[in-house]
């Protein structure tokens, strides 16, 4: 399961700390990015954070976080998902170069 997050920036190191801090969620795979060199600035200032991992870590994170983060649905998580996707595959490709 894949959640995608919207985080002002005053809220985004509190966000990260509580699911960091957790048991649970800090099990999944949470990744937290600046949105405008994730998407070049395209009118949302703050951070996205994605956080992929079994249904009840990515449940519980929603819980922890709800009244400070916006939850990321339909069009538009598929684009970020999807930005998120390409910067995996560059950084993947930077490594084989590098060890290829």
């Amino acid at each position: 399961m894949e959640i995608i997050l919207k985080v002002k920036s005053e809220n985004v190191d509190r966000v990260r700390n509580t699911l960091l801090s957790d048991d649970v969620v800090s099990r999944a795979n949470v990744l937290v990015r600046d949105a405008k060199s994730l998407i070049g600035g395209e009118g949302f200032e703050g951070y996205y954070v994605r956080i992929i991992g079994t249904d009840e870590q990515c449940s519980r994170a929603s819980e922890l976080v709800k009244d400070i983060v916006e939850e990321v649905k339909g069009e538009e998580k598929e684009r970020i998902s999807a930005k998120f996707e390409e910067e995996g595959e560059a950084a993947v490709e930077g490594f084989g170069r590098i060890f290829g």
